[in-house]
């Protein structure tokens, strides 16, 4: 396909992304109005139900699962597929192993900056880890911890060094991560449909609202999500610093 066979596919998609946009915001209620029948209904019976005082988790990973499952594929196909893009582009192939001296660090960093950045990595994971196993009782959820738990990582390319993020976030590792998570969330759907009849039916017992272990399988949800999440950033962004780094080797 040519140049300008992609431009003009392009342009016609993206006038009809456009008119789509424009259309449902001609339909957005004015400014200031609220009508959310269902919302109010959520949390009027989202406690008694599901046992979980975070409406919004429940919604995620209750009462609308399915269409979270929809939402994590979309992130899970689509790191996948630039993964798969950027690799064929360099041919699989390594960069060689570089020397201390070429170690590759952020830019303007500073020893005080490394300091502190790596300072913070181990309470930033525990903070993603609170986030993911709290989502049925406070704001939060696994998506929020993933991304977290991802940034952790992130604070040891910016603070120690691309080599040590690799050591620390191997490909494998990273690769097994994403996809455990993808597939922890969508087994957890099939338990519903295998014990209680129902896809994503919320099969475990509720709980006592407000303690940690309650609201049945929305906890569990929430951590493999989060654990998708985090795999699918770290490999986003080592992906992008692999393919930086062998063009600037060249």
């Amino acid at each position: 396909m040519s140049e300008r066979i992609r431009i003009r596919l392009f342009l016609a998609g993206g006038a009809g992304l456009a008119a789509l946009l424009a259309w449902g915001l001609a339909g957005l209620p004015a400014f200031g109005e609220f009508n959310g029948a269902c919302a109010l209904l959520i949390n009027h019976v989202v406690v008694a139900q599901r046992h979980a005082t975070d409406a919004v988790t429940a919604v995620n990973f209750d009462y609308r699962a399915l269409d979270t499952l929809g939402e994590e594929f979309i992130l899970f196909t689509s790191v996948v597929g630039l993964a798969v893009l950027l690799r064929e582009q360099r041919s699989e192939r390594e960069r060689p192993p570089a020397r201390a001296s070429e170690e590759h660090r952020f830019q303007g960093s500073s020893y005080a900056l490394r300091a502190l950045t790596l300072m913070l990595v181990g309470p930033l994971v525990v903070l993603a880890l609170y986030v993911d196993s709290h989502g049925a009782l406070t704001p939060g959820g696994g998506f929020q911890g993933g991304v977290l738990g991802a940034a952790g990582l992130l604070l040891v390319f910016l603070g120690g060094g691309y080599l040590t993020m690799r050591r620390l976030s191997p490909h494998a590792l990273v690769e097994l991560a994403e996809a455990s998570g993808a597939a922890g969330y969508g087994l957890i759907g099939f338990g519903g449909l295998v014990f209680a009849g129902v896809f994503f039916k919320n099969f475990l017992g509720l709980g006592t609202p407000g303690e940690l272990i309650s609201a049945g399988t929305i906890p569990l949800s929430s951590m493999a999500v989060g654990l998708e999440v985090t795999g699918a950033f770290v490999l986003l962004w080592s992906e992008f610093l692999d393919q930086a780094l062998i063009v600037r080797h060249r």
